[in-house]
């Protein structure tokens, strides 16, 4: 499952937009652009635009992002998925955004958004605690809510 948990999928694969932050050169992100993202079994692909545009250029410098979608929040690394089937990609934007309109949904599947279509691979992190050991990076909001909640209390 290139390591998304099958609860993450559900709910990514729910969202209809998703919000993708490319890393700068530096390692800071930049702002989030909504995009539409589709399941197509265990991969996760979205179109970032087309290839000539400033969105699609920024995600190719580092190949990596942060993704937000509902209660999911996850650091990616951006990749062709070109063992992803085509006609599968574009047979599940069509029944997922069919409700948009086809000429917003043509755009989706046209040659060019084709080129510019990314899968997004879940990237785990290594914990800063020495052991080795692989961590999820995975928030909830309501666990953020729930830590500044406590913060606030304690520095008072």
């Amino acid at each position: 499952m290139r390591n998304w948990t099958a609860d993450e999928l559900d709910t990514i694969g729910a969202t209809a937009e998703l919000g993708v932050a490319p890393v700068r050169p530096d390692g800071s992100l930049r702002r989030a652009t909504p995009v539409w993202v589709v399941r197509v079994g265990d991969d996760l692909c979205a179109v970032l635009s087309g290839c000539g545009g400033s969105w699609f250029r920024h995600p190719l410098h580092r190949r990596e992002g942060r993704i937000r979608a509902g209660e999911v929040e996850r650091d990616v690394t951006l990749e062709e998925p070109n063992d992803v089937d085509d006609r599968a990609i574009d047979e599940t934007y069509h029944t997922k955004y069919a409700r948009y309109g086809g000429g917003y949904v043509e755009a989706m599947v046209s040659p060019n958004a084709r080129a510019a279509t990314l899968r997004l691979v879940a990237r785990l992190s290594t914990r800063g605690d020495g052991s080795g050991r692989q961590q999820r990076t995975f928030r909830c909001r309501a666990n953020v809510w729930w830590l500044r909640t406590c913060a606030r209390v304690l520095y008072r």
